[in-house]
């Protein structure tokens, strides 16, 4: 839980980086993953990993939710808020947790679904008290719609790929598609897919840094060791770091009931995680009675052997 909260934050800094790269949202997505690709395949060969074409196979459908998410969110905050673009995304949870229910056999005990409730309520408020009314657009609001669906089947995939790749590895290949789809797309939209300025490069290296490598892969690395429709309501954090960055950065007014909003969100996700704390720790102490209970049980699970 503690990784994916840290993927989150991580996360937030993205959309504040978007905003100051001067290129247009399918060239961004394309060189940041290329070269984020590039990078990480490195990493995997020097520890001796060969990143393969099963790889490839195993990642394509994460690849392409995350490139088609990339691309429709980076072209949305080019269009509208950065606030109206991440509240639509932060819809998420909703999309994941039914998800989780129905296919991954997740239960969401009704405590935890109600803090959601209220820190999603927080999350409206932030977006409903915006007066940034000049840099929102419905073209920006359907392209934010879209980057949510996508965003969601990304979550999905990276769960399913518990067994099959490792974090690493997923999150080397879903760069591999995210550029891949992300170029042709570029060019079929008329977009300027010229190399990137030196200044647009320091900032594309700044967002691998901490969006790609902290955010993706520990994200990645957390999504196979929690239940997935916790890791999806961590991204209500996303929303609140996004509006204090663009308050710092930006300079986008942040209002006092949007301040008291990220402090419900911040708040009801802290009750969540200290209630699923309880739980890992009330199921721990549940099998070391039933250890106890069975000693000779517990024995042959250590050695491997039957009874």
């Amino acid at each position: 839980m503690l990784g994916a909260g840290i993927a989150v934050c991580a996360w937030s800094t993205g959309t504040i980086l978007a905003k100051g790269i001067e290129m247009d949202g399918l060239a961004l997505g394309a060189y940041r993953f290329l070269m984020f690709s590039v990078l990480i395949i490195g990493f995997l060969a020097a520890r001796g990993i060969r990143f393969t074409w099963r790889t490839m196979r195993v990642t394509m459908w994460g690849g392409i939710a995350l490139g088609a998410d990339i691309a429709l969110f980076f072209s949305a905050v080019k269009e509208t808020s950065i606030i109206n673009a991440t509240i639509i995304g932060s819809l998420q949870p909703i999309l994941v947790g039914a998800v989780a229910a129905k296919f991954f056999g997740e239960s969401i005990r009704i405590r935890d679904a109600l803090w959601s409730i209220v820190a999603l309520g927080g999350v409206i408020v932030i977006i409903g008290a915006s007066t940034d009314d000049a840099v929102t657009s419905r073209l920006g609001d359907l392209l934010a719609l879209g980057a949510l669906l996508s965003w969601s089947a990304y979550f999905i995939a990276s769960k399913q790929s518990k067994g099959k790749v490792s974090s690493a590895e997923f999150t080397a290949g879903t760069s591999v598609w995210s550029s891949l789809i992300c170029i042709p797309l570029g060019f079929a939209f008329g977009q300027d897919m010229s190399i990137p300025s030196a200044k647009n490069i320091g900032l594309l290296l700044v967002m691998i840094a901490i969006s790609g490598v902290v955010g993706h892969v520990l994200m990645n690395w957390s999504l196979v060791r929690i239940p997935l429709w916790i890791g999806s309501t961590f991204t209500l954090l996303i929303p609140v770091f996004s509006a204090a960055l663009a308050f710092v950065f930006l300079d986008e007014e942040v209002l006092l009931i949007q301040g008291i909003a990220m402090a419900v969100v911040i708040g009801a996700l802290a009750v969540i995680v200290r209630n699923q704390s309880a739980v890992t720790k009330a199921n721990a102490a549940n099998r070391e009675i039933i250890d106890l209970r069975d000693p000779i049980d517990v024995a042959d699970r250590r050695t491997g052997t039957d009874t």
